[in-house]
Parts: C-alpha cells; sequence; structure tokens
C-alpha cells in the first residue's frame, strides 16, 4: 500500500458542503460515543455495528463516509479491549470538536469517488485537483482532509503493484542519526542538520504572542490561528522535503545501508525533544525502508546499544563516555576518531553477517512492511 497525496482546490460552495458535513461527522461521533458510553455504563457490553449504523442512517451524511466512521469507532473500542486484557490503562476515545474533525473517508473506489483530470466525489460533484505525478496501482480509498492552515487535500491509499529491484553496484554503509549533525556516514561523509524549526522560532514566537492577546473567538484571533497553522505547515513541507531527497540519494547511492533502531518517542520525551522531533528521524527511517526495494538497496535496523561507546578497532567499550565528548579515543588500542563516525562504523559492523547482521537481515521485510504502513497510516488516517 503506498499513500498519494495532491492538493484539492473546491469552490466556495463546494466548501461549505465539505465543512458541513466535517461538522455532521463531528456530531455523528459524538452521538455514537455518547450511545457507546450510555450502553456500556448501564449493560457492561457494547452497541454492535448494525446498532450504530443505524444512527448513520438518520444523519445526513454519505452513507460509506458514515459507516467508515462507525468503523473507526469500533476499532477503537477494540483496542480499549485489548489493553484491558493486558492489564493496561486504556479509556474511551474522545468526544471530538469540529476543530479535532479533519477528515472525510471514503472506503470504496467507485462507490462514492472517482479519479480522472478531475475528483468526482459525492455528494460535491466534480472537484479541481492538481495531481502532480500519476497514481500507481490500484485506488482503493480517498480522504479529503482539510489541514489547519485551511488547505484541503486529498489523500488516495493505492495498492501497489511489487516494484522490480534495479541492480544496484553501490558500497554498503553504516548511519549514525544525530543532533548536532543529521547523519555521518560510516565513508565519513556527513549530513548537516537543517533546523527547520529553530529557523522560523522567532516569526512563531512572534504571531503566537499576537494570537494569545486576541480577543477568544473573535475574527482576528482565527485569522491569527490560521497563519500559526501555515508556519507550522511551512516548517513540516520544508522537513519532508529535505528527508524525501536524502532518503531517495542514499538509496540510490548505496546498495546497502544500515542504522540504528532508535526508540525516538521515548528519547524526545526525556531529552532534546523539541530537537529529535525536528530532525524527523522516524519518518527519515520510514522513508529509507520503503523507498529500498525499488532502488535494488538492503536497510537493516541494528541494536543501538554501545554503539557509541564501542572502539570500531579492538570493540573495547568506554563506558565513562558522555554526550559532550565529541571524539572517541580509545585507551586499548589508541584509536582517535570522531565519535559519530566511530558509531556509524560500529552499526555497519553488527549489520554484517556474522555480527548478529544476519538476523537483522532476515527480519528487513517485517521493517518495510511497518514502514510502509506507518507512511500510509501518516498521511491518511487522521480524524
Amino acid at each position: 500500500m503506498r499513500a498519494y497525496k495532491f492538493r484539492v482546490y473546491p469552490s466556495k460552495k463546494q466548501e461549505e458542503e465539505m465543512c458541513r458535513h466535517l461538522w455532521v461527522s463531528k456530531e455523528l461521533w459524538n452521538e455514537m460515543l455518547a450511545f457507546t458510553k450510555e450502553i456500556y455504563n448501564n449493560y457492561e457490553k457494547f452497541p454492535t455495528k448494525k446498532t450504530l449504523r443505524e444512527l448513520v442512517k438518520n444523519s445526513g451524511l454519505f452513507s460509506q463516509v458514515g459507516q467508515e466512521l462507525v468503523d473507526r469507532l469500533i476499532d477503537a473500542l477494540h483496542r480499549k479491549i485489548e489493553m484491558k486484557k493486558k492489564g493496561e490503562k486504556g479509556g474511551f476515545p474522545r468526544f471530538k470538536s469540529f476543530d479535532r474533525m479533519k477528515s472525510l473517508r471514503y472506503p470504496q473506489y467507485e462507490f462514492g469517488f472517482s479519479l480522472d483530470k478531475k475528483l468526482k466525489v459525492t455528494p460535491f460533484g466534480e472537484i479541481s485537483i492538481k495531481k502532480h505525478r500519476e497514481v500507481k496501482g490500484r485506488i482503493k480509498t480517498l480522504t479529503l482532509k482539510k489541514e489547519a492552515s485551511g488547505k484541503w487535500f486529498a489523500v488516495f491509499c493505492v495498492d501497489t503493484p511489487k516494484e522490480i529491484s534495479k541492480e544496484n553496484r553501490g558500497a554498503a554503509v553504516g548511519i549514525d542519526l544525530g543532533l548536532k549533525t543529521f547523519a555521518t556516514l560510516s565513508n565519513s561523509l556527513k549530513i548537516g542538520n537543517p533546523r527547520h524549526l529553530m529557523k522560523h522560532e522567532d516569526r512563531l514566537a512572534f504571531i503566537q504572542r499576537k494570537f494569545s492577546k486576541k480577543k477568544k473567538r473573535s475574527k482576528s484571533r482565527k485569522r491569527a490561528k490560521v497563519r500559526i497553522a501555515r508556519l507550522h505547515e511551512k516548517v513540516a513541507d520544508t522537513r519532508k522535503d529535505f528527508l524525501h531527497k536524502t532518503s531517495t540519494q542514499l538509496v540510490n547511492d548505496y546498495s546497502f545501508i544500515a542504522l540504528e533502531k532508535l526508540a525516538s518517542k521515548e528519547m524526545a520525551e526525556q531529552s532534546y525533544g523539541k530537537q529529535i522531533n525536528d530532525a524527523g528521524w522516524n519518518m527519515f527511517a520510514n522513508m529509507l525502508a520503503y523507498k529500498a526495494e525499488g532502488a535494488g538497496c538492503r536497510v537493516v535496523f541494528v541494536d543501538p546499544k554501545n554503539t557509541s561507546k564501542m572502539c570500531s578497532r579492538c570493540g573495547n567499550i568506554r563506558n565513562d563516555l558522555t554526550l559532550w565528548d565529541r571524539e572517541y579515543d580509545c585507551p586499548n588500542c589508541g584509536l582517535s576518531i570522531d565519535r559519530d563516525l566511530n558509531a556509524a562504523r560500529n552499526i555497519l559492523t553488527r549489520a554484517t553477517p556474522g555480527h548478529g547482521g544476519s538476523n537483522a537481515c532476515n527480519s528487513l521485510q517485517k521493517e518495510r512492511d511497518v514502514a510502509v504502513a506507518t507512511s500510509v497510516k501518516q498521511e491518511a488516517c487522521t480524524l
């Protein structure tokens, strides 16, 4: 599966109708959730899908969009049950405000929507679309999504044919991801960190201060909120553009890429959260994984334990190494090397058969499947 995202340009009348459907979707979601909670509190069970679909019939919403909302709610309830079985804390889904209901999802191609020169969507008619590339594969679903900036996008989930791998005679490389330098390669190449958010922090702080001074529920406050959203969108777009170009170049230049399997979410919660999120490590790893097959490249994720503390020449481990030490000086063999370069070489060694890499290679397809699923989910499956 792959996601294709295109900008759409509805007319004023179409946009009003699309916004009305978002409002109806929000009302339907809240009604179904309130009904579900009432049934659960009284009878300690959940209503059936058939019962919830009866609420859709009277909502005035296009039937498939309403039924997809039912499926979302049922999936959320199943997750709650699974978490309860595992002894984890899991509550009900949340009620939605209008700002949190951002998309209309059509689950079947040609039953509610079709794509040619224009996008035809029931009940909005033909909508102008900027189709900057051809959709390769069989379209499965459509998500009409309104961003906080006010822009509308169409996201297609497509069942793509298996790509024929190109011949790639590039070298093998290990990559250490960082903050000061975005990526250090085991062949000594370095890719700088553009720090997308930092470049706009002063401007963002300025418009956020202006926003905070606006009267609540006023038109000027709404306009200020849109300005903030547009700046965040600009930062996200430049980050994604950088990651796409960098990942494409790497999978084309190298036949084998090894990098750490980083728990960047947990790392972001502990320290340097803003910088880690700004760097986009997870997004970059996902891009490498799903682009690799078509480029004739193999991507392997390895255990990150001690990759920075271990000497890449003799294997000695320095437990006294701190984040402030930018050079790795080995007391055992005398090697003096850049800390990130040392880590990149250890990552490549660990991914090589005979050093734990055979297991990593066996899990390659699983990593790719997860990466593709994550990519599609990020694009299309947001409420």
